[in-house]
């Protein structure tokens, strides 16, 4: 499918457990079914668990240009980021997707680069799992996005809904999430750009009441006992 990510620069952040990274690997994905030059840069700093790096050999068979620290030490729980973003940035033939570590404390790593895309009109994108404690109300989740913007010296431009609990996610769940998501797209006044949902319910999300986007996604990142 033709995925609903257009601009050059795609910037994924959100509260820990959201799901960015499982959407960063996916988007990347549709992205380099359409674009010759696509990288996907780590900048999760922050959790040591669920990191795009772990996704290393997919990306390579895709031909996706993984950004991350050395080899070396890519498995290493160390404030590290890579210095080849400058090569891909000053390059438009390349599609980018960033993938940034959870809430505020992640965003950090994004500010650093203010100067860099400030002016190159990223999707600064807010993955919202309302399923996650403290954004499972508008409150939440508005508090969040501020904390966020602040680190990140930057504004989120746009919303997607990817609630869920794994494999225990219901569609009342996702309707749940997709009904916050647009309360807080409408709140800030920025677009809702669609819901993801595992594919391993394909044929449950037509119960799902929504006349947006419905976007369907591989699982990557799986715990231990799974």
């Amino acid at each position: 499918m033709k995925t609903i990510l257009d601009k050059r620069i795609n910037i994924f952040t959100g509260h820990f457990g959201s799901g960015k990274t499982e959407l960063a690997i996916n988007f990347a994905r549709m992205i380099r079914e359409e674009h010759e030059h696509v990288a996907i840069d780590d900048l999760d700093i922050v959790n040591p668990y669920f990191r795009t790096r772990d996704a290393a050999d997919f990306f390579e068979e895709k031909g996706i240009e993984l950004i991350a620290p050395p080899k070396k030490l890519i498995n290493a729980d160390l404030p590290i980021v890579s210095a080849e973003i400058y090569r891909v940035l000053g390059n438009e033939s390349y599609r980018l997707i960033v993938d940034a570590g959870g809430d505020k404390d992640g965003a950090k790593a994004l500010g650093q680069y203010h100067y860099d895309w400030k002016d190159r009109d990223p999707e600064v994108i807010f993955v919202l799992n309302a399923n996650r404690p403290y954004v499972s109300t508008l409150d939440g989740a508005l508090f969040t996005i501020e904390e966020i913007e602040k680190a990140a010296r930057m504004k989120v431009t746009c919303i997607i809904n990817n609630t869920n609990i794994g494999k225990s996610t219901t569609i009342s769940d996702i309707q749940t999430g997709l009904e916050l998501s647009l309360q807080v797209a409408k709140k800030l006044d920025i677009p809702f750009k669609c819901t993801t949902i595992s594919d391993h319910l394909h044929k449950e999300a037509a119960e799902l009441n929504t006349e947006h986007d419905i976007v369907f996604i591989k699982r990557f990142m799986k715990v231990a006992w799974e």
